[in-house]
């Protein structure tokens, strides 16, 4: 009996030092990869809770050009239909080319014209093409760098890829908390204090919600 629980207890301690070293590897990977995410977005939470405060000065450019003919057939008037479609390849990298906006995207197709919006993080464009003579105009604003990092912050117009980054980061994220709160636990017996700031940390936001949020 005393040989068996002699063996008995090196094992209960290995398995606690091999989860507590997991719990660490998972703590330090996840705050590894959040980092820069987590200081963009506090960051831009001051930014975006500030806005009024932070001045933005816009700057618009306005190019235009015409269609060569051959161009012009792959766009031109043959229906009265409107209809929602890409460029045709060659008008799409012809548009970028040529006043230095993408031809990419989905466009609004009319009797007259098409029309290409292009928004952006921080800025925002359209391109407009006369579907009669060819006459192509393009616009493109930009509200500046902390306009552009308060719209990555909400995702705006920021395309497939940014949005499987922010799942990536939130689940990073998630990790980083969640292995935090498990050591939180195992270490609060020798720090009086961690309860309390726990709770506070919920409290307070739950306090101020419900008296000043209406």
């Amino acid at each position: 009996m005393h040989g068996t629980a002699r063996i008995q207890k090196p094992k209960k301690k290995s398995a606690k030092a091999f989860w507590m070293k997991q719990l660490h590897t998972w703590h330090w990977v996840s705050s590894a990869i959040s980092l820069i995410g987590l200081l963009l977005f506090a960051f831009t939470g001051i930014t975006l809770n500030h806005a009024a405060d932070v001045e933005a000065s816009p700057q618009t450019i306005e190019k235009s050009a015409t269609l060569p003919a051959n161009l012009l057939t792959q766009v031109a008037a043959d229906d009265a239909a409107d209809s929602k479609k890409p460029l045709p390849a060659p008008v799409a990298a012809w548009v970028e080319k040529s006043v230095g906006q993408s031809g990419q995207g989905i466009a609004e197709w009319s009797a007259d014209e098409i029309y290409l919006a292009l928004p952006r993080p921080g800025g925002d464009g359209w391109v407009s093409i006369d579907r009669h003579d060819g006459k192509v105009t393009s616009e493109s604003t930009s509200r500046g760098a902390i306009s552009y990092l308060n719209d990555l912050h909400k995702g705006r117009n920021a395309g497939g890829a940014w949005k499987y980054f922010i799942d990536i980061f939130s689940i990073a994220c998630f990790v980083f908390a969640l292995t935090g709160l498990v050591l939180l636990q195992l270490h609060a017996k020798k720090r009086p204090s961690t309860w309390p700031l726990v709770a506070a940390g919920l409290a307070i936001p739950a306090i101020l919600a419900i008296i000043f949020i209406h």
